[in-house]
């Protein structure tokens, strides 16, 4: 049974919001025009980040095909992810917004926040098959909105003729000390040891995570003893000359271009690199991000939620809720999945049936199960305002400019501010 969705259009959207730049995506870059939306009974409106997947692409299919089994005609409408974001809060202002939106993950609570979306249960959507790690990034005060369509994160891609020369076995390697101790092994045989970016923009907050909640630290207390370690223990690679000084202004892709140079015993990057990988001049493996003490530490989720603006024509929903479940069927995750090359299914049923066509696509599939939301803790608008002060700490940190534990003082200090808590 349906619960009927809500008949309001969206409350009018703080002007702060609308204004405001929103953290990017970071698993993959793109730019592109918009356009305008439609309300004809037999035409959908649909919004998405890729505009690299233009008409006639494997990506638009899939999406005229979804409508086709709808039974309309979708009008898709493709921006970057920032302009993507700020249109829809503009949209939700003028009472135009779309039926349906992909959206990356950390800006699905701002969108919630000004009673623009509907919720799944509104949509008469089932999510309990969806791992609760991804959906999470999607849940407001205990509400949730749109369904993840795939996911990626981070692990370590290590390059496996530098590390038999240095005689490092990858599988050795499972927390800070050992992977400390393989850098060393690498540089002492002459070869570079490991690259990551720690540029100042939210791709260096995405980077930085994984060791930040490795070490059991909380966003909501940046300098935390425990950050400080995660901190500290990239400052102590630079300072050792296990990492270069590049890594201050590496974005993810230059972070890939060192790697593939094949200099480096390791490079953190994402799911997006696997065909990358593939095609490289050496051999590669990939192990997960270790936790200080031991195990995997959670890696941040990069990826979309497909979210149903609320409607005026309220009758529109019973077709918007089919368009959904087609992109979030079994076969459908499997089919994004497929389609882009960088994104794990969210249910346990899709990344099985995603192993039987690629199993050596295992270690992502294991990442994204240990991942964790950006906006996870209940953080929700408030992330953005926490992770500028991270990277500026980072970067501060880095560059020498303050140790790590000033650098997150002031950090925690700015984010507070920030944010009122």
């Amino acid at each position: 049974m349906h619960n009927p969705p809500r008949t309001s259009a969206a409350r009018s959207v703080p002007a702060g919001l609308a204004a405001a730049t929103l953290v990017l995506a970071t698993a993959c870059s793109s730019s592109g025009d918009g356009g305008g939306t439609s309300q004809d009974a037999d035409t959908y409106t649909w919004w998405d980040p890729y505009p690299q997947h233009s008409e006639g692409s494997a990506w638009a299919e899939r999406v005229d095909d979804c409508g086709e089994r709808a039974g309309v005609e979708i009008e898709r409408t493709a921006s970057d992810t920032t302009d993507l974001t700020n249109r829809a809060l503009l949209a939700a202002q003028e009472g135009t917004s779309p039926d349906v939106i992909l959206l990356d993950n950390p800006a699905v609570p701002t969108l919630a926040d000004t009673g623009m979306l509907a919720t799944v249960g509104e949509l008469g959507l089932e999510v309990g098959a969806v791992d609760e790690n991804l959906l999470a990034a999607g849940v407001v005060d205990e509400k949730t909105y749109g369904i993840p369509i795939g996911a990626n994160t981070l692990a370590i891609y290590y390059n496996a003729e530098i590390l038999d020369g240095a005689g490092v076995d990858p599988e050795s390697i499972g927390d800070w000390e050992s992977l400390t101790g393989a850098l060393a092994r690498v540089v002492d045989n002459g070869d570079k040891g490991i690259t990551f970016a720690a540029t100042g923009t939210e791709e260096g907050s995405f980077q930085f995570l994984p060791w930040f909640w490795g070490a059991g630290a909380d966003l909501h207390d940046l300098d935390s003893p425990e950050a400080v370690k995660a901190l500290e223990l990239w400052d102590g690679w630079l300072a050792e000359g296990y990492a270069p000084e590049s890594v201050i202004n590496n974005s993810q892709n230059t972070t890939w271009e060192e790697f593939s140079t094949g200099e480096f015993g390791f490079a953190v990057n994402g799911t997006w690199q696997v065909n990358s990988a593939a095609e490289a001049d050496f051999d590669t493996g990939v192990i997960q991000i270790p936790a200080q003490g031991g195990g995997t530490a959670p890696a941040p989720t990069g990826g979309e939620f497909i979210v149903a603006p609320l409607q005026a024509e309220t009758d529109r929903y019973d077709v918007t809720r089919q368009i959904v479940e087609c992109m979030t069927t079994p076969e459908g995750f499997v089919e994004t999945a497929t389609t882009f090359a960088y994104y794990i299914p969210p249910t346990a049923e899709g990344q099985e049936a995603l192993l039987e066509k690629q199993p050596e696509l295992e270690p992502w599939v294991q990442a994204v199960r240990d991942a964790k939301g950006r906006t996870s803790d209940n953080l929700g608008t408030d992330y953005p305002e926490i992770s500028e002060p991270m990277w500026t700490a980072v970067q501060n940190a880095l560059s020498g400019s303050a140790t790590p534990a000033e650098a997150l003082k002031q950090a925690q200090a700015d984010a507070e501010a920030a944010t009122g808590r």
